[in-house]
């Protein structure tokens, strides 16, 4: 399944939230992620210290497993989602 995560860094943890993440290599957020939870494509505002990420993972426990990692720096909204084809789909069968 697809899921959006979207999140708000909190103000008073968001140089400390920009220095993790920097340091992170590609090895570091792979395990970051866990075994179960694969990145599709992760957009960030700097400057407003939100983001939005497409994870997919067969485990919602593993999707939350990996946002809390960063509870003590961040609120997040975590939202099953359909991609065009799904979406589609859905919308044809009640439709239909």
């Amino acid at each position: 399944m697809l899921v959006m995560v979207s999140w708000e860094l909190y103000p008073e943890t968001k140089m400390d939230a920009f220095a993790a993440f920097s340091q992170m290599s590609e090895e570091d957020d792979v395990a970051d992620l866990g075994l179960d939870v694969k990145m599709i494509g992760r957009w960030h505002d700097l400057a407003a210290g939100t983001g939005t990420a497409i994870v997919e993972s067969a485990s919602m426990d593993a999707v939350y497993s990996w946002v809390v990692n960063w509870a003590p720096m961040i609120s997040a909204t975590v939202t099953p989602v359909l991609g065009d084809d799904g979406a589609r789909n859905v919308i044809k069968e009640k439709l239909g």
